[in-house]
């Protein structure tokens, strides 16, 4: 299990910024985000707010309790008219091992048909 120190400096190296940025974001020191990141100080509860919303992860993604990073309001998105990702979830969770297998097989096989439709878009745009 990674640090919190770990995480936050593999975000921050991610987002491409340096200490010093990140410490002017949250109004600290520099001295303070590298206390963060070598764990000797552990930041209060809103820095810990303000670190997950400029990332864009959760706080137990930063606390390390789960490698899952995404937002939860991710899950509140549409993604078609009417339908959540977590309808999606809430669909698929439920889905036997050989019915999983095939949902995957077809997710795959979607991937290639809009790689290839996006290729084809960029060299007709290209000519």
């Amino acid at each position: 299990m990674r640090s919190f120190g770990e995480i936050l400096a593999s975000l921050r190296e991610e987002r491409g910024i340096y200490q010093k940025e990140l410490a002017a974001i949250l109004k600290v020191s520099v001295g303070t985000i590298s206390n963060y990141e070598n764990n000797i100080h552990f930041p209060d509860q809103e820095a810990l707010i303000q670190l997950a919303e400029y990332f864009d992860v959760t706080i137990d993604y930063l606390l390390g309790r789960t490698p899952y990073r995404y937002n939860p309001e991710v899950l509140r998105q549409e993604c078609v008219p009417g339908t959540t990702v977590s309808d999606v979830v809430e669909v698929i969770q439920h889905f036997n091992p050989k019915n999983m297998a095939s949902l995957l097989d077809f997710v795959d096989l979607l991937q290639l048909r809009e790689k290839a439709e996006s290729s084809s878009r960029e060299d007709s745009a290209n000519d």
